[in-house]
This record gives C-alpha cells, sequence and structure tokens, in this order.
C-alpha cells in the first residue's frame, strides 16, 4: 500500500542513514521498525529470522584468540 507520512526531521534521517548503510530501501527500514514496534505492542509476537549472510572458510587462523580483543585487533589490521 502506498501511503503519506509525516516524520519527524531527526528520524527519518536516522532512518535513511540505516537503509544506506545496509544498502535497503527506505520503505524497507521503516517497515522493519514499525513491525518489530507492533510486535512488541502484541507481546512479542515473534518476528522472522533475519538473513544473516553465511562465510565459508577454514576456520580461525592460528593464534586468534576470541577473548583477547586487542590481539584480535593486531590480527585484524595485518600486526599479529
Amino acid at each position: 500500500m502506498r501511503t503519506t507520512i509525516r516524520l519527524d526531521d531527526d528520524l527519518a534521517r536516522e532512518l535513511k542513514q540505516i537503509a544506506a548503510r545496509n544498502g535497503r530501501t527506505f520503505a524497507d527500514v521503516v517497515d522493519e521498525a514499525l513491525r518489530e514496534s507492533l510486535a512488541r505492542r502484541r507481546g512479542g509476537a515473534e518476528l522472522p529470522a533475519p538473513d544473516l549472510p553465511v562465510f565459508h572458510g577454514t576456520g580461525l587462523q592460528p593464534g586468534v584468540d576470541l577473548d583477547d580483543s586487542a590481539s584480535l585487533l593486531d590480527v585484524m589490521e595485518g600486526r599479529g
């Protein structure tokens, strides 16, 4: 359905930034936000699972400790 709504300027700006960062349309982001809000009002009706990217590989690199953020950052920046 096509409709017109008035949004607070700051809210609209934030929604546009979210859409741009995630490669989605403004309308998709607004739809998702409204669905989440309505689900909470209905008592937490279950939301559909999000599509998450799946990466394939051989697992962690040798020496990577996910509990040590400083050393992980070193590895990510090529210093480790």
